[in-house]
């Protein structure tokens, strides 16, 4: 495959790319993939074909694993899938969250391990399961780096079948939690509900003061409480309509979960797929 094609597929399956469609019925890079006389949805299912076979890229990645993760082994009811949330100086590819948090750090064919370590450090921060997600020929690689990081990560390698093979099961891990980096994760609101539960108000202070005197009553809650009380804020974060994300075509199902689509929207899409 030649660099202009790998940057047309990189750039078909986005945001912007979607948007365009959904908003205009046109966009520039989905016109030069599509060929002549050919339905939108055929043109969207042979693009991924050709990730599929020759160019699995970070897209490629994450769209499986909302697929056989979030809808094969859970649902979209009880489990929260998350991307690119900031963890400290990191950004996790995939999180899901139901009972626990787990992470997900993905090495395509196309990435290197360089910062890996730094990475996983981060993560567990904030999170106490963490896993590296990477394809067969870097399995070896990766378990000399669960060895020299010393800690329960996780390994899991997608197969060329686009199967999810587990190689290490991921244990538990609390001695890195810090409340700094998981207090800065929650938005204003999710910090919020965490001190009414515990204090049964918020405080009565200036503006200037509220964020800093809200973290330092965060800091007060035992840990382990204040890290499930964080995962129950974070479980709320994309709520989706399950009934009609279930008819969204498997290619796009990232893409369309992360987006936070409303009805309009989906009747968007479905017109644009019967073109």
């Amino acid at each position: 495959m030649n660099i202009k094609t790998r940057y047309l597929l990189n750039r078909f399956f986005s945001r912007n790319t979607l948007i365009n469609l959904l908003k205009y019925s046109r966009d520039d890079v989905f016109n030069r993939i599509s060929e002549n006389n050919q339905g939108h949805l055929d043109t969207i299912q042979k693009a991924y074909q050709q990730l599929s076979k020759e160019y699995r890229n970070e897209y490629f990645y994450k769209n499986t694993l909302l697929n056989k993760l979030l809808l094969g082994v859970h649902s979209v009811n009880t489990t929260t899938a998350l991307t690119e949330i900031p963890v400290g100086r990191a950004k996790p590819d995939f999180i899901l969250i139901n009972g626990k948090a787990a992470i997900y750090e993905i090495k395509t064919e196309l990435d290197n391990f360089d910062r890996l370590e730094n990475q996983i450090n981060e993560y567990y921060k904030a999170f106490n399961h963490v896993s590296i997600v990477t394809y067969e020929k870097n399995m070896e690689i990766a378990k000399r780096k669960i060895s020299d990081i010393n800690k329960p990560i996780g390994l899991y390698i997608l197969q060329r079948n686009s199967k999810i093979k587990t190689i290490i099961k991921p244990g538990e891990y609390n001695l890195d939690l810090d409340r700094d980096t998981i207090f800065r994760i929650l938005r204003k609101v999710e910090y919020e509900n965490i001190i009414k539960k515990h204090y049964g108000q918020l405080p009565q202070v200036s503006q200037f003061d509220y964020y800093d005197t809200c973290k330092k009553l965060s800091m007060e809650i035992p840990l382990q409480q204040f890290y499930s009380d964080f995962l129950v804020e974070l479980k709320k974060r994309n709520p989706i309509d399950q009934e009609r994300f279930a008819t969204v075509p498997y290619e796009i199902k990232f893409l369309v979960y992360f987006m936070g689509f409303k009805s309009k929207d989906f009747e968007a899409l479905e017109l644009f797929l019967q073109k």
